[in-house]
């Protein structure tokens, strides 16, 4: 049996907030580049200390982190190089320091009692990819590290809030948790909604940029809400996962949007123990694979930041992505008929 005792039951940017573990301490030019190093195919990264602003490899990265509780390392959905570096620092970590334990977003916690069971060779993968479900790119991104996992007995949590939860909470607010039955209920964190400001100003920028800002007040203050609960419930999954298993470190992986600078996540963790020792690791998109460049306020995104490239235009023909959307906001009202509400009021997705 695992060694947790877990219940069984979007999101995503920048700010100029510095890394509150490891300060700068030069002043690097506005832009940095490194015309040695280049990242030739989709599995390339480059790895840089934002301390020193200097690159490392795998195995100096792994030494500098095998110290902290937990190691945060956020990821592109779905890109390569983001998913290569995650397999090989848990693997270069758990030589380090084998009593380990890997919390994914990727999961919910309802999910917990499915996960468990493949872990523990009851069902196969198909049975935890079809009944979970398990994310669509479960198979291309995410078997590895659970492969790992169950291959050397490391616990797995499944750190995220229930997804129906949260779209009823962007719909309807804070208040919808307390329509939950008990049950349901102790599927997300108990402090649903703790906040932090300068999360609330980036996810807000975020959502004027990506609606040209045309959201109203309440639609906004619902969609934070939604987040935080996924943020708060991830926190608390990783505490109680440092509870019940002492000594052990956790390596959580998740959207960048929920770690970068030490916000989302990060800071809601450390609100609930601000002793604990918390690292990060921050994907930075490179416009240029053959002259891979970087910021200064790059370096505020995490106590270590790698370098990526950009994986390919979604959509370029306009039409195809409406129809996209409309398929995925159509998809979206049919799921929110799942919330204990019978009308639907108007923070209906549109």
């Amino acid at each position: 049996m695992r060694l947790l005792k877990f219940l069984s039951a979007t999101t995503l940017f920048t700010a100029l907030f510095g890394c509150q573990n490891q300060p700068i301490h030069h002043s690097p030019p506005e832009s940095q580049s490194l015309k040695d190093i280049n990242l030739t195919h989709a599995y390339s990264r480059i790895i840089i200390d934002s301390q020193s602003n200097r690159p490392v490899n795998i195995s100096k990265l792994a030494q500098s982190l095998k110290d902290y509780d937990v190691v945060f390392i956020g990821e592109y959905h779905g890109n390569h190089a983001s998913h290569l570096l995650q397999m090989q620092l848990q693997s270069e970590l758990f030589q380090l320091r084998p009593k380990q334990i890997l919390s994914m977003e990727m999961f919910e916690r309802d999910q917990q009692t499915i996960l468990n069971r493949y872990l523990d060779s009851e069902v196969g993968e198909k049975f935890l990819i079809n009944e979970a479900p398990a994310w669509q790119n479960y198979s291309a991104s995410y078997r590895p590290m659970v492969e790992f996992a169950k291959e050397h007995f490391i616990p797995v949590v499944a750190a995220n809030a229930p997804g129906d939860i949260v779209r009823c909470i962007g719909l309807y607010g804070k208040s919808y948790i307390d329509l939950l039955p008990a049950g349901e209920k102790a599927s997300i964190a108990q402090q649903s909604f703790l906040n932090n400001e300068a999360y609330q100003t980036k996810f807000y920028e975020f959502m004027k940029e990506m609606r040209h800002g045309k959201m109203d007040e309440k639609r906004k203050a619902n969609s934070f809400a939604a987040q935080l609960a996924r943020d708060n419930t991830m926190a608390e999954s990783i505490l109680r996962a440092l509870q019940e298993n002492p000594m052990h470190q956790v390596i959580h992986l998740n959207g960048s949007f929920h770690s970068e600078a030490h916000l989302g996540t990060v800071a809601l963790l450390k609100q609930r123990d601000p002793k604990l020792r918390v690292a990060v690791i921050t994907p930075i998109r490179i416009d240029d694979p053959l002259d891979p460049k970087w910021s200064i306020n790059d370096l505020t995104k995490g106590d270590y930041i790698y370098l990526v490239r950009s994986q390919p235009e979604e959509y370029i023909d306009a039409s195809y992505r409406r129809k996209a959307m409309k398929n995925m906001f159509s998809n979206a009202k049919e799921k929110a008929k799942s919330c204990y509400i019978s009308q639907p009021s108007n923070q209906t997705p549109d």
